[in-house]
């Protein structure tokens, strides 16, 4: 299977039915800032360079970032956050993403999410992840130049455990825990943690521009770039 077939599944996915009703209902009824937009209200695709060596791994669409745009973390604030990272780690050719079509791209980087629609209070049920699982499972096989997988948060961080696992990359006991910086080596795969971008971190600098900015740089360092 290719990216762009997967691709196609992941965008016609209708397995859980919390998820489906709320992506689409949120589309329906629209923010008020973006009430001339058509909003996308699907699964939300992955993002990025086919020959990555850094793996961006977030949580989920935002209701109305993603879910709106059709590009993973595109129109929204944490979005914001992460596309000026990505530039000024040289791995994405502008700043922002307020778009599918406004010329945005990576460069040996590849930005994903653990669960592929937009959740209710950002927070998918266990069996809402579980059922998404296999996409990224099967999305990491076919990036087969991915170095470093780097994981903005907590979930994100589990999630890319989970996913080693599946792909014979055992977990270690004590399981690692996340944290800001906190690094899982590995000879395949080795984990990056980075706050999430949100404005509940980023507003409250918890997450500040120059702590993302190391994670980026040690992403590098660890992708060889």
């Amino acid at each position: 299977m290719s990216l762009a077939a997967l691709e196609a599944e992941i965008v016609s996915c209708r397995l859980c039915p919390r998820l489906v009703a709320w992506r689409e209902e949120v589309a329906r009824t629209k923010r008020a800032a973006h009430a001339h937009e058509h909003y996308w209200g699907r699964p939300v695709p992955s993002f990025g360079d086919p020959a990555a060596r850094v793996l961006v791994l977030g949580l989920a669409p935002a209701a109305h970032g993603g879910n709106r745009t059709g590009r993973i973390f595109t129109g929204d604030r944490s979005g914001d956050w992460l596309f000026a990272a990505l530039w000024r780690a040289g791995l994405a050719n502008q700043p922002e993403s307020r778009s599918r079509e406004d010329g945005l791209r990576l460069r040996d980087c590849y930005v994903t999410a653990a669960v592929r629609c937009a959740p209710p209070d950002n927070r998918p049920l266990p069996e809402e992840r579980d059922r998404c699982a296999p996409y990224l499972i099967r999305e990491l096989e076919l990036l087969d130049s991915v170095r470093v997988i780097v994981c903005l948060g907590g979930f994100a961080w589990d999630a890319a455990l989970r996913t080693r696992a599946a792909l014979g990359q055992p977990t270690p006991r004590p399981k690692p825990r996340f944290g800001h910086g906190a690094e899982l080596a590995a000879e395949r795969w080795p984990l990056l943690g980075c706050y999430h971008p949100s404005q509940q971190n980023t507003f409250t600098g918890r997450l500040t521009e120059e702590m993302i900015d190391q994670v980026m740089a040690r992403a590098r360092e660890l992708a060889e770039l």
